[in-house]
C-alpha cells in the first residue's frame, strides 16, 4: 500500500496510481484501479509516479514501448498498403512528437458481477492500442452487430486494437470498435495497455483521400497481415470471438 500512496495520482491528473476522477453523484464508476503513465514524448514523463519496484520497472516498459513503437510502423505502413497508398501515409499523421501512455489495469473480484463492469463501454481515443491480456482470466468483451462477444485469450498474444484517430484518417474504413471489461467474482484480472496516440499539435491529421474499399482491397489487407504475421513471428491462430 506505501507503494501505490507514492505512485497516487493528483485530483486533476491522469498520470499515476487511482481510480475514476468523481465528476458527480450519478457517475457509473468502473470496477478496477489503474496506472497511467505517459511514457512519450519524455518531457510528458512525470517521474514522481513512476513506481521504484522492482527496481527494474522503468526500463522494461521503456524497452516494451520502444518496441511496440516497432510493431506500430510496420502495422500502420500495412494498412497504408492495404489501401492502396504509400506506405508512410499513415505514420506521417503522427507529428513529430507522437504520445505513448501505458496504463495497467487491476480489476478486483467483484461480489456482483451482473451488476458492475470493470470497464464501461467505449472506443479507444488513441490511434492504435495495444494489449497483452490476463493469462488466465477473460473479461475483455467487443460489440458486433448489438451482441458482446467475449475476446479469447490466446497464450504470448497482444492484442491490436484501432482507435477512433485511425477511423478519421480511413475515413471510416477501419473501424474503432466499441469494447467493455465484464467482472469476475472469484478471481482479478491484470493487464497492461499501450496507447499510440499522434502529435497533438499536429496540423496535417485528418481524413485521407481513399476509393472504395472492395475485394481487391480486402484481398491487399489480407495479404499484408499475413507478411506482418510472418515478420513478428507470430503463429496463426484462431482468433474468432464468441
Amino acid at each position: 500500500m506505501e507503494e501505490k500512496k507514492k505512485c497516487a495520482r493528483d485530483v486533476d491528473d491522469i498520470d499515476g496510481y487511482g481510480n475514476d476522477t468523481v465528476y458527480s453523484e450519478n457517475q457509473t464508476l468502473d470496477w478496477n484501479d489503474r496506472l497511467y503513465l505517459n511514457v512519450k514524448p519524455e518531457n510528458k514523463r512525470k517521474m514522481k509516479v513512476w513506481p521504484e519496484k522492482p527496481t527494474n520497472f522503468r526500463q522494461i516498459l521503456l524497452d516494451i514501448t520502444a518496441k511496440l513503437e516497432n510493431v506500430n510502423e510496420i502495422v500502420f505502413k500495412a494498412m497504408a498498403k492495404s489501401l492502396g497508398l504509400e506506405e508512410d501515409c499513415l505514420l506521417k499523421q503522427y507529428g513529430e512528437n507522437p504520445i505513448a501512455l501505458a496504463r495497467f489495469n487491476l480489476y478486483p473480484p467483484c461480489p456482483t458481477p451482473d451488476l458492475v463492469l470493470a470497464a464501461k463501454a467505449h472506443g479507444d481515443a488513441s490511434a492504435m492500442t495495444y494489449l497483452l491480456q490476463d493469462k488466465e482470466v477473460e473479461g475483455l468483451q467487443a460489440l458486433k452487430d448489438d451482441k458482446w462477444y467475449k475476446v479469447r485469450i490466446v497464450p504470448n498474444a497482444i492484442v491490436v486494437n484501432v482507435g477512433d484517430q485511425v477511423e478519421i484518417m480511413t475515413n471510416g474504413i477501419f473501424k474503432s470498435p466499441i469494447h467493455r471489461v465484464a467482472t469476475n467474482r472469484e478471481r482479478e484480472r491484470m493487464t497492461i495497455a499501450v496507447f499510440f496516440t499522434p502529435d497533438a499539435t499536429s496540423e496535417g491529421r485528418g481524413p485521407l483521400m481513399l476509393s472504395k474499399f472492395d475485394a481487391e482491397s480486402n484481398l491487399r489487407l489480407k495479404s499484408e497481415l499475413l507478411q506482418l504475421n510472418i515478420l513478428l513471428g507470430i503463429e496463426q491462430r484462431d482468433a474468432t470471438l464468441s
